[in-house]
């Protein structure tokens, strides 16, 4: 998930190319939370750092302790994130700009070994 529309479908549609699945995109981290809250069988979340209503880190907190088990990427353009998305329990940061190439090394790590 992205806060911004049109970075938010290209990776929507490089992931759903990639697992051959369907993907969910919200455009706020309430909207998301309240979705994966509500129907925790997604395998992965990958968010915006900073969304609007509910931050990304925010997100990821309440994923990692509601389902500890689900896979949470956090991606930001600003590298000063990374740190506090180890702490707050990320799987992994994604620097932006990234290439397709990183989705999907993304996902065959953390999605399709598992």
């Amino acid at each position: 998930m992205d806060k911004d529309r049109l970075a938010r479908e290209f990776t929507v549609d490089v992931l759903e190319f990639c697992v051959n699945r369907s993907v969910k995109a919200f455009e706020n981290g309430n909207d998301a939370w309240e979705y994966i809250r509500s129907n925790g069988t997604d395998h992965i979340v990958i968010t915006e750092a900073d969304l609007p209503e509910m931050s990304g880190f925010d997100l990821i907190a309440n994923i990692k302790k509601s389902f500890p088990d689900k896979t949470c990427i956090i991606m930001s353009q600003s590298h000063a994130y990374e740190k506090q998305a180890e702490e707050i329990g990320a799987d992994a940061f994604l620097a932006k700009p990234f290439y397709v190439d990183e989705i999907f090394e993304i996902v065959q790590r953390y999605v399709i070994q598992q």
